[in-house]
């Protein structure tokens, strides 16, 4: 029977399993006394990719341009979808991803000579489609400021989704990219519960801090909406309505909802997480999970990966309706567009 890693204090994962494309791993040595892992630090590596932007060929997403200073992430959400990516790296889907972060440093300078090239096509990037743009590092490093300060620039729109409160250090230029209907930002729930946040998404903002960022950037008049993401059966769909009211109180416009993803080993990080912290109903998640995804933990099938299939997927999107439009979200579009965007030399685009 494989032994599990005790928790780690402010991380989601608790080991690092093996790197699917490698098939070994050389994991962190053990202490001498205690006989457990250490306690991981945060390391910086400088990504000297020459491209900021990324494309996205996915149907099912909503967005074409990415945008993303940081590869890996220290809010360190154990269902994060985004951990295999660091396996293309060299590293694991668990500790690595939440410790090993790739940071583009030099991402404002490189979005600037993209933005000003007659190449580019304006058209609305996403900001965190991956990993989130405000983790704790951006405190210090300041990355997505510094795009941001280049998109206010160029008056190219962006769409925003992050779990972190520190959006609102931004809300100056947030606020002006608003005047020429150049952003949308989008503030993620999973629960309302601290005590099941803090061991889920360690390194996140609590739930009470999210809803004051929706209430600051409403107050500012920047659009902003609720993402209840992702809905987990079985531990966290019964807070969906309350969710929803309290982000609608807080001044949300719009809200979505994506339901649990687990691809490749992130879904044995997770259900070792559940064994950790919730034994007592790992099976019953374990079942939702299977009759969502087709008697699987995961199916990467386009159109059902991000709301899951069956009939507890369908009684969920139908209470999700109701509770959005008893609540009043999503009455219109938000109106974002590229009719204002300049070039360096500050020329408007031809409109006609």
């Amino acid at each position: 029977m494989k032994k599990l890693q005790n928790p780690k204090r402010g991380r989601g994962a608790s080991d690092n399993p093996i790197n699917r494309f490698e098939g070994h791993y050389v994991d962190y040595e053990l202490d001498e006394e205690t006989g457990e892992k250490p306690s991981q630090k945060t390391q910086l590596f400088k990504d000297d990719t020459k491209n900021i932007i990324s494309f996205n060929k996915s149907p099912d997403i909503p967005f074409d341009a990415g945008l993303n200073p940081y590869r890996g992430c220290e809010h360190g959400c154990i269902y994060c979808y985004a951990r295999p990516y660091h396996e293309y790296l060299g590293f694991s889907v668990g500790l690595d991803f939440e410790t090993k972060i790739i940071v583009k440093y030099d991402a404002p300078e490189l979005l600037r000579k993209t933005l000003s090239s007659p190449k580019w096509e304006p058209q609305i990037i996403a900001m965190s489609g991956i990993t989130d743009v405000y983790q704790p590092l951006e405190r210090k490093l300041l990355l997505t400021r510094g795009c941001l300060e280049v998109l206010k620039e160029f008056r190219n729109p962006v769409g925003i989704i992050t779990k972190n409160h520190l959006i609102t250090r931004d809300i100056d230029y947030l606020k002006e990219l608003a005047e020429y209907n150049c952003v949308s930002t989008t503030i993620s729930i999973t629960s309302l519960d601290k005590k099941l946040t803090e061991i889920m998404e360690p390194r996140t903002s609590r739930s009470e801090k999210r809803l004051r960022a929706i209430e600051r950037l409403s107050k500012a008049g920047i659009p902003v909406g609720v993402n209840v993401a992702p809905i987990i059966p079985g531990l966290t769909d019964h807070e969906c309505s309350d969710i929803l009211k309290a982000a609608k109180d807080a001044g949300a416009i719009y809200a979505g909802y994506t339901i649990l993803r687990l691809p490749y080993k992130v879904k044995d990080i997770f259900v070792d997480w559940l064994e950790q912290h919730f034994p007592d109903r790992k099976e019953k998640i374990k079942n939702r999970l299977f009759d969502m995804r087709g008697g699987k933990l995961y199916k990467a099938e386009w159109g059902k990966r991000i709301r899951g299939e069956g009939n507890f997927s369908h009684q969920i999107r139908d209470l999700f309706a109701i509770q959005t439009r008893k609540l009043g979200f999503n009455k219109s579009k938000i109106p974002m567009t590229t009719k204002y965007f300049v070039r360096k030399n500050g020329e408007q685009l031809d409109l006609f």
